[in-house]
């Protein structure tokens, strides 16, 4: 006997909220705005815009009687790295790890929680590598920090992506549970490596500014039980913590 059968409905080819495509798409406009321009202008970007910690050290300012910029001047560097990549394969990479953890996060959080989610870790990781390298005149760029913090944030959202879970109820994995320590260790082995080696992903030898990572990675697992407890709930919803 044959039946009747309703085609079963068209899947989008991406899964992933659209604040997380744009996001995407910004940086990539970005890295084509940077490498279209004359490469001297392109590299003064990477130092106007790049995270420089001489930029902040007194004694190096002094040393060479550089200005050291307003407060302003200071202070977007934090946001404005992000923005910017070595190269495409930098881009690439970084847009990979973004289109798989980032989804997870976004669907949770939302479009501005998630967008200020990924702001502050980045920050955070920018302030760390302020930390170990300061007074050093390489700038750093690149929105792996800020990404970091997404993986952390997906990592401890995991238990909700069970099939039997109700969406954006399930608790969310705890800091000191097996399964964060386990990775999070293995992350700290594999930045330090490529930290000492220079090693990185994408196979080419590079400083790798390690500590942006593992700053981000510690702010997404610190930052996300505050955030979750921000993120809109429908009447009646659980609290998660």
């Amino acid at each position: 006997m044959a039946f009747l059968q309703s085609h079963p409905p068209r899947q989008p080819i991406f899964r992933a909220p659209p604040v997380v495509l744009w996001l995407i798409a910004v940086l990539t406009a970005l890295h084509a705005v940077r490498i279209w321009l004359p490469p001297a202008r392109a590299q003064d970007l990477a130092y106007e815009y790049g995270l420089v910690p001489a930029r902040y050290s007194r004694a190096f300012l002094e040393s060479r009687m550089a200005d050291p910029g307003t407060v302003w001047d200071r202070a977007v560097p934090f946001v404005s790295y992000m923005g910017l990549h070595n190269d495409w394969t930098h881009l690439a990479i970084n847009c990979l790890f973004c289109l798989a953890f980032a989804p997870i996060v976004a669907r949770r959080f939302g479009a501005v929680l998630f967008l200020a989610f990924f702001i502050l870790c980045g920050i955070a990781g920018a302030l760390t590598y302020l930390a170990f390298a300061w007074g050093s005149d390489a700038p750093v760029i690149g929105a792996s920090g800020a990404i970091s913090g997404l993986m952390a944030a997906a990592l401890r959202m995991l238990p909700g992506q069970n099939p039997w879970a109700v969406p954006g109820t399930a608790r969310l994995a705890p800091i000191f549970s097996r399964q964060m320590l386990v990775f999070t260790g293995a992350l700290v082995a594999i930045n330090v490596l490529m930290g000492i080696s220079g090693l990185s992903i994408g196979g080419e030898t590079a400083q790798v500014a390690w500590q942006a990572h593992l700053g981000g990675f510690v702010a997404g697992l610190l930052l996300c039980g505050p955030f979750d407890a921000l993120r809109p709930r429908s009447v009646g919803a659980p609290l998660d913590h």
